[in-house]
């Protein structure tokens, strides 16, 4: 008499072997592998479709529409969007889209010098912090945590106040108080590349502080340093518009996002909606197409990340 046999699909005993994954299991996670990788690819085209058009408004709706976007014409106030006026006008007859691409030129170059500043500062601070080391390393800590107590719109306010309103005092304002968490960054970055073979190795061959600092330490923190200063762009943004809304960044007669959606806070409450909401929308889509495309970097400088994300 034959000898039943086992059913290889059966579950195993409380104490046996774990069962091979089946065809099913590995098929839906590279189904699943699939999908978030589609995913990213659909991010990252939407983002750069959608930067590739702002960065075309800006450069040409100014050399294509020669208005004034200062000009006011109070017959034609609070018109809803048309033909004429796409994004409508203002209280005062203004033409909302072009002075929403001009206060948008105003954002992004707050926001890209001012992250520049930032970023160079903190790689600064944070180099110096790590490579001396000690009682240095500590001091200069100690003040970062201290600027970074108090809060950035705050601390803004008072730098700015210090000045006539203008787009230099806001620059100066964001760039002295984002640099903290760059410096951060750097430092840690820093100290792991220190007990890399390559550091022990050049400081057995006599290299100098000085020169392992800015030879193989600074190199080696460019692309988390470069990353932050990405993703401080959009930060700058809204923190320069915070000011224009506090009447504390651009003056009033210069077109900025912030100052527009302060001046249109009566109109909202009247019903009309578009002097609030395009301002509005002109913040927010940029940001979400830097935090898309710095995403994309993210996983790119980061392997480690990437691989445990796709498992």
């Amino acid at each position: 008499m034959t000898a039943p046999t086992a059913d290889p699909s059966a579950a195993p005993g409380p104490g046996g072997p774990p069962a091979p994954a089946s065809g099913g299991q590995w098929s839906a996670a590279a189904s699943a592998r699939r999908g978030r990788r589609d995913h990213r690819t659909l991010r990252v085209r939407t983002s750069v479709v959608l930067g590739a058009a702002l960065a075309l408004a800006v450069l040409l709706v100014p050399l294509l529409v020669p208005l004034d976007q200062q000009a006011v014409d109070l017959a034609n106030k609070l018109r809803p969007p048309s033909w004429e006026h796409p994004f409508g006008t203002d209280d005062i007859g203004r033409d909302v889209l072009l002075r929403c691409v001009y206060g948008l030129r105003v954002s992004l170059l707050v926001g890209l010098v001012a992250a520049l500043a930032a970023s160079v500062l903190g790689v600064c601070v944070g180099a110096l912090a790590a490579s001396l080391g000690g009682w240095v390393d500590r001091l200069v800590m100690r003040v970062v945590d201290g600027i970074s107590s108090v809060p950035h719109l705050l601390l803004g306010v008072f730098i700015v106040a210090m000045f006539r309103p203008g787009v230099w005092p806001v620059i100066l304002s964001v760039g002295l108080t984002h640099w903290v968490s760059t410096a951060r960054i750097v430092r840690a970055e820093i100290h792991s590349l220190r007990s890399r073979p390559y550091i022990d190795a050049a400081v057995s061959g006599g290299a100098s502080r000085w020169r392992v600092t800015v030879r193989h330490l600074v190199p080696g923190v460019w692309p988390q340093a470069a990353l932050a200063a990405v993703l401080m762009v959009p930060h700058a943004i809204w923190h320069e518009s915070a000011l224009s809304f506090l009447g504390l960044g651009i003056p009033p007669h210069q077109a900025s996002l912030g100052t527009m959606t302060e001046a249109a806070r009566g109109s909202l409450l009247a019903g009309d909606w578009w002097p609030t909401l395009f301002p509005g929308l002109f913040i927010i889509v940029p940001t979400l197409v830097i935090a898309g495309l710095a995403g994309a970097w993210r996983e790119r400088i980061n392997p480690r990340r990437r691989s445990e994300l796709m498992l």
